[in-house]
């Protein structure tokens, strides 16, 4: 998944701030799917700028520093268009629990089936949080939207799920 891709689709919806796409898209609405810190954003922001996808207006404010509002362009609607249809390829997996499991040969069941259970505490409490967001109504969002972030979520969920299933399966064995 491209981060300005990501940061397309929620200029898309509204005009927002670097601080807006932070804390309210994607601390709030994408976490269980997509992760990005400040920077992150900022610098993409900048490179979507630069290609003309989008555009940046300051707001000045009297009581507080200036703020920077970004839209989304004519062809940075384009270009979300064109990534929205184009196939993804796999992910690359990088899980430090597959890689500690891959040379825990060296350490006891005991210690293994430890980093196990914390790892399955951690999924459920994702999977209890990606239930949380799915309880949230969404009143602002068209029905449409609401079906395909519906569909995400239930994807994310589902993963989650089977992560904690292969988890158990784990433990089982080490026992």
């Amino acid at each position: 998944m491209s981060l300005p891709h990501v940061i397309l689709g929620f200029l898309q919806q509204q005009a927002r701030t670097g601080y807006d796409l932070k804390n309210i898209c994607f601390e709030q609405a994408l976490s269980h799917l997509w992760s990005a810190d400040q920077a992150q954003i900022y610098r993409s922001l900048d490179k979507l700028v630069t290609q003309g996808w989008v555009t940046c207006q300051i707001e000045i404010q009297h009581d507080r520093p200036n703020r920077k509002v970004y839209s989304v362009t004519e062809t940075g609607r384009a270009e979300l268009l064109r990534w929205l249809q184009e196939s993804q390829p796999l992910p690359t997996i990088r899980d430090p629990l597959l890689a500690q499991l891959f040379f825990a040969a060296c350490l006891p069941n005991e210690a293994i089936a430890h980093l196990l259970q914390q790892q399955l505490e951690a999924h459920q409490k994702q999977l209890e949080a990606c239930d949380a967001i799915g309880a949230i109504p969404q009143p602002e969002l068209s029905g449409r939207e609401q079906q395909m972030h519906h569909l995400a979520l239930e994807l994310v969920k589902k993963r989650e799920q089977a992560y904690i299933d292969g988890l158990r399966i784990a433990m089982k064995t080490l026992q």
